[in-house]
């Protein structure tokens, strides 16, 4: 019994077996499935360090609490109070590391066609080696050289794959909102208080994004000046109302039946974050009082903690970043949601409504159920054929690292900020 126990936990660390062999309490997965949840499993656990490195209290409980600290951190040439190893310096070279993790694996997985290949194998196994892999680039980032023009060059290039991902994230939300709203619709045939439940969501979706826009006008912007603000609240409130007449407008129904306000509700929402995360990282402008003394105006005032509003961005840009991955991982890049994507639906009558309509009832694109030589609760089912696209899926981490480096560290803030 102990020998199958060793086997099957040998196999989730070296073998190309999911790491539910190792749990017999474990249920059935699939094998494309739980390989997208281990990679969004490392995002999340980088993403994670690197919250912890921009914590300035971790930055004040390291020097308190740690004898020596100064000394310490000058034989390890990270600077006198260790700013190469907290804030802003150490995110971006984290997430470079974890950036050029997922680039290799998306050269590596080019033109996969099913789970059978030697690089294949590559992908869907080997979690011990690729998480000492992805440590290993994460921590000898910190060795590169010429720190400021590192930083200076990969800001730009964390700022071009940042917008490319904002372009995926909003691809995302669509396709989400657009089975949300399918899935319910459908249910309103046998029970109609689906209809109410439609209702109250995209009430709720609505009311959140004027609320939004109503605090930023209120907080972001003042009777005289600010005119840069009231442009980009007036211009992005005007697209939320286009897209919500857009949405319901009879050319766009007879396309897309299932189209309706729930989907530019999400997009509304969707907007204002950006909108949010857009003025809280605007530089804030000073001009002079009555009193010719320099007054900082077109920010919220909160007393002493000037920076609560971009802690506040860095929470909603990280949680959202985290639900955008996740959803990709485990439902979007499955074969029904990339018809979906191609404007390819199941039939309205086959559809089930349910609250937790991600998922299918049974399961989907299932090829082979019995049991696998190298555990009974993998189901191998890209044998004959890959779920998802490999390279991509590596890329759009690829741009989810970049995303997060500079949602993290509050976008160009970084070459100017670095902490003490």
């Amino acid at each position: 019994m102990s020998a199958q126990c060793c086997a099957g936990q040998l196999a989730c660390c070296c073998g190309s077996a999911g790491c539910s062999l190792c749990c017999d309490c474990c249920p059935r997965i699939r094998q494309s499935l739980s390989t997208r949840f281990m990679y969004a499993l490392y995002f999340i656990l980088v993403v994670v360090l690197c919250c912890i490195m921009m914590s300035t209290t971790v930055a004040h409980k390291m020097k308190e609490h740690i004898p020596f600290f100064e000394d310490m951190c000058k034989g390890i040439k990270a600077g006198d109070t260790c700013e190469k190893l907290v804030g802003y310096s150490a995110v971006y070279r984290v997430c470079f590391g974890m950036a050029c993790f997922f680039f290799i694996f998306c050269l590596l997985t080019l033109k996969i066609n099913n789970s059978k290949s030697c690089r294949a194998h590559i992908h869907n196994g080997f979690w011990f080696f690729k998480l000492l892999l992805l440590g290993a680039m994460c921590s000898g980032a910190f060795f590169i050289p010429d720190q400021d023009t590192f930083l200076n060059a990969w800001r730009y290039v964390g700022a071009v794959g940042g917008f490319l991902f904002i372009g995926i994230q909003l691809l995302l939300l669509v396709e989400f909102a657009h089975k949300w709203n399918k899935n319910w619709t459908a249910g309103t045939a046998s029970n109609k208080l689906w209809y109410a439940s439609l209702a109250l969501v995209t009430l709720i979706m609505y009311s959140i994004a004027t609320g939004g826009l109503v605090l930023m006008a209120v907080f972001y912007t003042q009777k005289d000046g600010c005119m840069e603000n009231k442009i980009l609240l007036g211009v992005n409130g005007g697209l939320c109302l286009l897209i919500s007449l857009v949405a319901i407008s009879p050319w766009v129904q007879n396309r897309q039946p299932h189209s309706g306000l729930l989907q530019s509700g999400v997009i509304s929402c969707y907007v204002t974050y950006l909108t949010f995360s857009a003025l809280s990282s605007k530089p804030a402008e000073v001009v002079l009082d009555e009193h010719g003394k320099n007054v900082t105006i077109c920010v919220p005032d909160f007393g002493q903690d000037l920076y609560r509003d971009e802690n506040l961005v860095t929470i909603l840009g990280t949680s959202l970043l985290i639900g955008c991955i996740l959803y990709s991982c485990l439902t979007s890049t499955t074969r029904s949601s990339s018809d979906a994507l191609q404007g390819r639906y199941a039939a309205p009558e086959l559809e089930i409504a349910r609250c937790c309509f991600c998922f299918s009832p049974g399961g989907e694109d299932t090829e082979e159920q019995q049991p696998g030589k190298e555990g009974p609760r993998v189901i191998y089912d890209e044998k004959k054929g890959t779920v998802y696209i490999y390279s991509y899926f590596h890329f759009v981490f690829f741009l989810a690292s970049l995303y997060v480096m500079m949602t993290v560290t509050n976008w160009f803030k970084s070459a100017f900020h670095l902490p003490p």
